[in-house]
Order: C-alpha cells, then sequence, then structure tokens
C-alpha cells in the first residue's frame, strides 16, 4: 500500500476556486490535515465557460488553455504547501481531477475531457501526479463519472443506517449507501449551475450568497414544469451530465416562451428545480434515513430548506456535522484515489457507473521520469 501523505486538486463545474486539501491516507483512515482554496482568473474562468458551452475555438486556443490550467493548479499547490511549510519530499503524490470542459458519455465514441496539463504540475511541484481518472471507466463502458461515491463507501458507510450523500456543486450528484445492496451514484442534474449563471448575468455576483436573492422571489410553476419535462431528468441510472447541457443557452430557451420574468423569481425557480430533481431521486432510490449533503449547495440555506421540506421524514444534515468538511469532500476524494491508484487498486464501482469491471484508475506522471544523464 503506498500510503503517505497525499494531495487533492478539484476545480468543479461550479468554476468558484481551485480547491487544493492535504491528507495522510492509508488502507484505514483518510486524516484531512489542511485545505486551502485557489482563485481562478476571470479570464481562464471565461474561456472554459466559453469551450462548455459548446463555443468553437482552435487547437491552439485550447492547448494554451491546457497550459495554463496547469501552472495555475501548480501555483495553488504550491502556496498551500508554502502556507503549511511542506517540502516535495514530503508528499507521496497529488491526484489532479482536472477540469472538465467537456463531457459526452453516450453515442458511438463516448468521450470525456479534462484539462490543466498534468506535466506542468510534475514539474513545478517535483511531486509525482496522478490524473486522468475517468477515460479508463469509460473505456470499460462506464459513464466516466460520478467516481466519488467510492470514496463516500470507505468514509460514510453505515453498517445499519440507510444513507445517501448529496453532492450539490455545478452539477448535482447522489451516492446511494444502503446496507446490504451494491453501491449505486449517479448525477440527479443542475446543482449550483443555473442558479449561478444566472445572478452572473443578471447581477454580475459570482454565487447567491446565503440564497437572499432567491428568497426574495417567488417560483414560477409554468417554468418550473417545462424545465422538469426535459427528458434527461427521465432517464434511467447509471447517467451524467455537465455544463455542456446544463447551462445558461438551455435555461434561456425556456425563458423565451415566458418573457418578462422578474429576475428574482426565475433565480427562486432555479433553487426549486434543485432542489426538486434531488427530492424526486432520493425518493425514487427508495429514499434513506439520513442525507448528508456536501459542496457549495450545501452553503444555501433556502436550498437545504426546501430539500428538507420535499423529503419529510429524512433527516437532511451535511457532512460537516459527521466530522467531514463539506467544501473538502471533492478534493479529498481524488486524494484518496491518488493513493489508490498508487497501491494498484480499483478506483471506480461498476455498479455505479456502469462499467463492465473495477479497474484502476487514472495516469501517473512521475516527479523523476527514469532517466539518467
Amino acid at each position: 500500500m503506498k500510503s503517505g501523505r497525499f494531495i487533492g486538486v478539484m476545480s468543479g463545474t461550479s468554476l468558484d476556486g481551485v480547491d487544493v486539501v492535504l491528507a495522510a491516507i492509508d488502507q484505514t483512515m483518510v486524516a484531512q490535515q489542511a485545505s486551502y482554496s485557489h482563485p481562478i482568473p476571470a479570464d481562464i474562468r471565461q474561456q472554459i465557460l466559453a469551450i462548455c458551452q459548446g463555443q468553437s475555438l482552435t487547437l491552439s486556443q485550447l492547448g494554451q488553455l491546457d497550459t495554463r490550467l496547469g501552472r495555475l493548479f501548480a501555483e495553488a499547490i504550491l502556496t498551500m504547501m508554502q502556507q503549511q511549510g511542506l517540502e516535495a519530499s514530503d508528499i507521496t503524490a497529488i491526484g489532479c481531477h482536472g477540469q472538465t470542459v467537456w463531457h459526452e458519455p453516450l453515442g458511438d465514441a463516448p468521450n470525456t475531457l479534462q484539462i490543466g496539463d498534468n506535466n506542468q504540475i510534475a514539474a513545478a511541484t517535483g511531486i509525482t501526479v496522478v490524473g486522468d481518472f475517468r477515460r479508463r471507466d469509460m473505456a470499460l463502458g462506464g459513464q466516466g463519472a460520478p467516481l466519488v461515491p467510492a470514496f463516500h463507501q470507505a468514509l460514510l458507510m453505515h453498517a445499519s443506517e440507510r444513507r445517501m450523500v448529496l453532492n450539490i456543486g455545478g452539477i448535482a450528484n447522489l451516492s446511494l449507501l444502503i446496507p446490504g445492496t451494491p453501491v449505486r451514484g449517479y448525477d440527479t442534474g443542475p446543482g449550483n449551475m443555473l442558479m449561478d449563471a444566472w445572478i452572473w448575468r443578471q447581477r454580475g455576483e459570482g454565487y447567491d450568497k446565503d440564497g437572499a436573492w432567491a428568497a426574495s422571489g417567488q417560483v414560477v410553476t409554468p417554468l418550473l414544469q417545462a424545465m422538469l419535462a426535459d427528458p434527461w431528468f427521465a432517464l434511467p441510472a447509471p447517467k451524467s451530465t455537465g455544463r455542456e447541457y446544463f447551462n445558461l443557452g438551455w435555461l434561456e430557451k425556456h425563458l423565451q416562451a415566458m418573457p418578462g420574468l422578474a429576475a428574482e423569481d426565475v433565480q427562486t425557480t432555479l433553487v426549486e428545480l434543485t432542489a426538486t430533481t434531488i427530492a424526486q431521486q432520493v425518493l425514487l432510490s427508495g429514499g434513506c434515513d439520513r442525507l448528508l449533503v456536501c459542496g457549495g449547495g450545501g452553503r444555501n440555506p433556502l436550498l437545504m430548506a426546501r430539500l428538507a421540506a420535499h423529503l419529510a421524514g429524512i433527516e437532511v444534515i451535511t457532512t460537516d456535522r459527521m466530522g467531514i468538511s463539506g467544501d473538502d469532500m471533492e478534493g479529498l476524494a481524488f486524494a484518496w484515489l491518488a493513493y489508490r491508484t498508487l497501491s494498484g487498486l480499483p478506483g471506480n464501482l461498476p455498479s455505479v457507473t456502469g462499467a463492465s469491471r473495477a479497474s484502476v484508475l487514472g495516469a501517473i506522471f512521475p516527479a523523476n521520469p527514469l532517466y539518467k544523464e
């Protein structure tokens, strides 16, 4: 087993920063030791958003963005290490998810693309990097996502309590930790993504802090019903999605049929869309005793209240109450996946992704390639 101190790096669909997490990991524990969030420059954020929404670009532009993101991830890691007084020799490896700019799990040639050159990270930090986690699962017939349920199982599975873990990032996804049954997990649809996009368009703010703007409006029922009628929500699991499907253009198509809506009412309706689609999937999957929420959506009181209202009889709490920071969950997961890869252990769950078998995931970018001058 390749135990030691690992760093996990995650920049999700919400694009609210590069999250860096330090943890000590072995076969019996994952002990978080530090975390840090590094800002994403506005121009890089806008380039990523443009790609995700289908804007054309040249191979040169894509290559340059790949390099710039790799350097940004390295900068974030080195900043955290400096804050903690760490040297490269203190770290066993870095697990870097990369920035997803396209995810297309269905069709004749399923594909997914995470950018942020891991060679840049290894060269700048002097630490081995594990990345490109999703494509092996897809090569085995899986969706390539979500991968975090395996980590949720390792940390939060209970012998008798029926639990589900809900991550509300840009996209929301569920992990079903039901005793006596294989772990399942899948995306439920938009998390914070549409809410963030709408408030940025209307008010130039990155997100709706504490759900305050949404709390000032009211649900537009016809808009909600029209959005809920999207056929993606009726697809069976396993399923995954991203910004290439649920984006501002998707929302604007629905708004075109309903001109003149108050901007705050649209925001309120987007909160209800997220809460409703999550709750529907929880109930369709048989419900649970406790829903453990992580990700940025867990910091939105209105969204949490709406989830609790839809899920009467289910305790809805954040993972912080279980001793695991909801903000750092995904970063921890990719540190753990790096540990699994270097230990020769599988990182996917076929019951979640639909892959034909479990597999070691990712590509390894060694700090010191086997070369002698």
